[in-house]
């Protein structure tokens, strides 16, 4: 029904950038709240960014300053442009989105994830 695909994820240094893009297609009659979660391993997984339909946002003490979120609404897309990135940064990234279907229901979903490493 939904499907969101995650890309730009990869291998950089400390110190540098990455953009994570997320775009949400199927049949989709509104996303709303659309979120970056990332998984290191060993660890659960954890909340990194999210932003309303609205343009709201809000970040992870761990990030804030560093990374943004954004959104393009007539894309159905979800970006986070990452700075000053940190060995620590080192994970799997989520994409997650709320979205109402065409039929009325309204479901969470998931991207795949990409691999974000950070080292030298």
């Amino acid at each position: 029904q939904v499907l969101l695909v995650e890309s730009g994820g990869g291998l950089v240094q400390p110190g540098g950038s990455l953009r994570l893009s997320c775009a949400a297609s199927g049949m989709i009659f509104t996303v709303n709240d659309m979120a970056w979660y990332r998984q290191a391993p060993g660890k659960q997984r954890e909340l990194v960014a999210g932003i309303t339909r609205g343009g709201s946002t809000s970040y992870s003490a761990s990030v804030k300053g560093r990374f943004t979120i954004s959104r393009d609404l007539t894309k159905k897309s979800v970006y986070l442009q990452m700075n000053s990135l940190k060995p620590e940064d080192t994970a799997d990234y989520y994409c997650n989105a709320d979205v109402v279907l065409y039929n009325g229901e309204r479901n969470n979903y998931w991207g795949q994830g990409t691999q974000v490493t950070v080292s030298s």
